[in-house]
């Protein structure tokens, strides 16, 4: 298994489309917090997804997850779904994106890259841990993210 890529870029600019769950019942949000790396051996995929994200539930509920990256002409598609939740629209059938089974969990046609994932671990973030300066930006009141880590079984391209 090799992946040849910016990893900094990868999530920062061009946002990854987080999908969890079956074929038959599945969620996606695009993030853009994530990195890629080496723990216990194992070639790994770190993501932060709030605890009250919709998508939330699907991580905690399946073993499999995966992140997969599109070409720029999907950009306006992601960020869609980045800020829509699949509580308030029906995500599965958006327009421009073609699901497709990807071992026990889901992918898409269009992407360009997809890591599939295997759930080792999951830990919420104490704010009360973070720098104040970061923890007033994005913890000021606000919900706490969940940091989970798959292992990387799969890179489709």
């Amino acid at each position: 298994m090799e992946l040849k890529t910016d990893i900094f870029d990868l999530f920062d600019s061009r946002w990854a489309l987080l999908t969890a769950g079956t074929a038959e019942d599945f969620n996606n949000m695009t993030i853009s917090w994530g990195g890629l790396g080496t723990l216990w051996s194992k070639p790994v995929a770190t993501i932060y997804i709030r605890t009250v994200r919709h998508t939330h539930k699907y991580l905690d509920s399946n073993e499999y997850f995966t992140l997969s990256f599109f070409p720029a002409q999907y950009r306006k598609t992601l960020a869609m779904l980045g800020s829509k939740s699949g509580r308030d629209i029906d995500k599965m059938h958006m327009e421009g994106l073609t699901p497709k089974a990807v071992g026990e969990t889901v992918g898409y046609e269009e992407a360009e890259l997809t890591l599939v994932c295997r759930r080792l671990f999951r830990q919420q973030i104490d704010p009360t841990k973070v720098p104040v300066r970061i923890a007033e930006n994005f913890y000021d009141g606000d919900y706490p993210h969940d940091m989970y880590i798959g292992e990387v079984v799969e890179i489709l391209s």
